[in-house]
């Protein structure tokens, strides 16, 4: 490895625009509307969830569009939360980055791919048990999350344009995919549920769960006020999930031309691409299929379910082959951006040594390798609804820790250069900061369990912080 290496700019305005989308687009979208009717139970508040979720998710990467352009290098959001706070609030964020958000994130979305790929090859199914060691067992779907993921950081390990190569081509190409399954959806599915599901409009239900393995709902129950609160917080952890990690581009801003200009172009286009195809996906779904069996499709596999009335038999495949597509390029940018941060973090003494070095293809090797082990471990986990909930509720707190800081900085640095300025500056970003505190606290309420742990696990980097603080670098 060498120190010396620095970052080669080489990623134009459409790469940072791909990177956003195609680390944006995993699984999430063919899955988890599903939990969200469970939770709401009717068209209208199904849309108002990706309605509300797409606002924050545009209004946050405008935001950002403002900090990267003050900050343009390499390491994004820890980077801005150091600047408007302090040290210990960076290293809080790239602490939990590595421990839950990243590499969750990664997990979560190799799992969706190893699921999916059963389709096609049944023998890497989650049935398929290689190894019971009594605490644990390994399914041959988590054997083949492994191989992606060390697959993914190799191949990103070998430099920028490689990673650039395969994150272009496999988001160009689920786009346009995503977009077709929207549009076919529409034109080829001849008994439109449409109607009946719109009549449920607003009118807020919840399951009472479900029946045997066929997954018939015991009965349904109205909600309203504080109930209906918490069941769209709930139901928001999926599509928060989904539309997460558009920050991702903001954290390899050394390697993008023009950074100033093309980061907060490539955080608005690529949100905005992204939200409008969740909406009409959500739409097409409602227009294929019936609000129950949205609710509950066999195995919460809901883009098949859609697919299989638009193509017939033959959709399963085609979903499934999309579907790996997309979580492929999900994946690979997630790898590629994620080492950027630990790389920077090691820079200012805060992370292992060795993370802050860039071999001879000016990449962080050494970060990339660890961030896989981590999300090789929690790809053993096989817990895809679980890991949702904890990385919803860690990764929303810290984005409106970081809008927050957008109001501080304004204060502390007012001369900095700001190519951009925050749109909507004061209101949406407050209108941000407002929502995104109610989802936590909502969430703290209603998924307790999984948000503390995540909650626990942010504030475990505290004693952390200062023992690599003591120490300056931690080897």
């Amino acid at each position: 490895m060498s120190d010396s290496t620095h970052f080669k700019p080489s990623l134009s305005l459409l790469d940072a625009t791909m990177i956003v989308a195609g680390s944006m687009i995993g699984s999430g979208i063919f899955i988890v509307s599903a939990d969200i009717v469970r939770n709401v139970g009717s068209a209208g508040w199904l849309i108002v969830v990706w309605l509300i979720t797409g606002f924050m998710t545009i209004s946050a990467a405008m935001s950002y569009g403002e900090l990267s352009g003050m900050y343009p290098k390499a390491g994004g959001q820890y980077v801005y939360l150091k600047e408007a706070y302090n040290p210990l609030m960076g290293f809080l964020y790239g602490w939990s980055f590595f421990a839950v958000i990243q590499t969750a994130t990664i997990a979560a979305v190799g799992v969706a791919f190893a699921r999916f790929a059963a389709y096609l090859f049944p023998s890497v199914g989650e049935s398929n048990i290689i190894a019971d060691l009594g605490f644990i067992q390994i399914s041959a779907a988590q054997l083949t999350c492994i191989v992606i993921v060390v697959l993914l950081t190799y191949i990103n390990t070998r430099g920028i344009k490689e990673g650039k190569m395969i994150q272009t081509t496999f988001t160009a190409s689920k786009l346009l995919a995503l977009f077709g399954l929207m549009v076919f959806g529409f034109l080829l599915v001849k008994d439109s549920h449409w109607a009946a599901n719109w009549s449920t409009g607003l009118n807020a239900v919840q399951d009472l769960g479900e029946n045997g393995a066929g997954k018939v709902p015991v009965g349904w129950t109205s909600i309203s006020g504080v109930a209906l609160m918490g069941a769209v917080a709930a139901a928001m952890t999926g599509s928060i999930f989904s539309s997460d990690a558009w920050n991702n581009v903001t954290f390899i801003a050394g390697e993008i031309k023009n950074p100033k200009r093309n980061i907060g172009l490539s955080l608005f286009l690529g949100t905005l691409i992204v939200t409008f195809l969740y909406v009409t996906t959500n739409l097409m779904y409602l227009h294929a299929l019936p609000l129950q069996d949205i609710a509950f499709p066999p195995s919460d596999r809901l883009a098949t379910t859609a697919a299989n009335k638009i193509f017939g038999n033959s959709g399963t495949v085609i979903i499934a082959v999309l579907i790996m597509v997309s979580t492929f390029g999900c994946i690979n940018g997630l790898v590629l951006a994620g080492a950027r941060v630990y790389y920077t973090m090691a820079k200012d003494g805060l992370f292992f040594k060795k993370a802050g070095t860039l071999n001879d293809n000016a990449v962080p090797q050494w970060a990339l390798w660890a961030q896989c082990v981590v999300a090789c471990l929690l790809c053993l986990s096989g817990g895809y609804g679980n890991l949702l909930d904890m990385i919803s509720f860690v990764v929303v707190i810290f984005y409106v820790l970081t809008i927050l800081g957008i109001f501080i900085l304004r204060k502390k640095q007012p001369n900095t250069e700001r190519p951009y300025k925050a749109f909507g500056y004061p209101f949406l970003p407050a209108i941000y900061i407002l929502m995104g505190t109610a989802f936590c606290v909502l969430l703290l309420i209603f998924k307790t369990k999984y948000a503390a742990w995540g909650l626990a696990i942010t504030l475990a980097g505290i004693p952390l912080y200062y023992l690599a603080a003591r120490k300056k670098n931690v080897v």
